[in-house]
């Protein structure tokens, strides 16, 4: 049983976000508490660190950020669950498929609360319903540390996905709990989904936070 550092971090430009989990996993030492981080991205399309060679940029005014995150081409956008797991592994005891299962699970069990039948698929790792999908995952792990994590559509545009391959695979339907009859916003499902996380990990407790950690606090445990 161990505790966790919960942010919620609001409406985030990305890239600010990325650099900030890469310090923060460079500078964590072995007493560092693990983190989630909860935020919506204002709209932006990310890469993964697999980027098709024919990839061609969408033809809209959304950018385009190359990362180093596993996974294909995704948008994030205002009405997204964003989920950042900045874990030891190693001190939790799972490897990266441990992680993505309980990152999945955690949403197959929220979605189960509103009355929906969804599912993990071993070999395209994220959430469906009724094939269509509807949470993502895309993770880094160095040294057993990981960062990156998942996205949950809630009641976000979905437009800007036309103009993708999600995740290149073609013809992949994507949804939202808006479309599945689930009115709820962000910080309404952000409450369940953390507790369904929590139970996944064996998390004990939680404290929260509402800015992005300082360097003192990546390099020592929190009080």
């Amino acid at each position: 049983m161990s505790a966790l550092i919960v942010r919620w971090l609001g409406s985030c430009d990305y890239l600010p976000i990325w650099q900030a989990m890469r310090r923060f996993t460079a500078a964590r030492q072995g007493d560092t508490l693990d983190e989630l981080w909860l935020l919506e991205h204002l709209p932006v399309y990310t890469t993964g660190a697999r980027r098709r060679v024919d990839f061609q940029r969408p033809p809209n005014a959304i950018p385009v950020i190359e990362t180093d995150r596993g996974g294909l081409i995704t948008y994030h956008g205002p009405g997204q669950l964003v989920a950042y797991a900045l874990l030891d592994l190693k001190r939790l005891k799972i490897g990266v498929r441990g992680l993505v299962t309980a990152l999945e699970q955690a949403t197959c069990k929220l979605l189960r609360q509103y009355g929906l039948l969804a599912q993990a698929r071993p070999e395209a790792p994220g959430v469906y319903v009724d094939g269509a999908k509807i949470a993502f995952l895309g993770l880094r792990v160095r040294q057993g540390l990981s960062y990156h994590g998942l996205s949950l559509n809630v009641d976000l545009d979905l437009s800007p996905f036309a103009a993708i391959v999600p995740c290149g695979i073609a013809g992949l339907k994507v949804t939202r709990l808006l479309d599945l009859g689930v009115g709820a916003k962000v910080h309404e499902v952000a409450v369940p989904w953390l507790a369904c996380f929590m139970e996944q990990l064996n998390f004990s407790s939680f404290s929260v936070a509402y800015a992005l950690p300082t360097l003192k606090e990546a390099c020592h445990a929190h009080a």
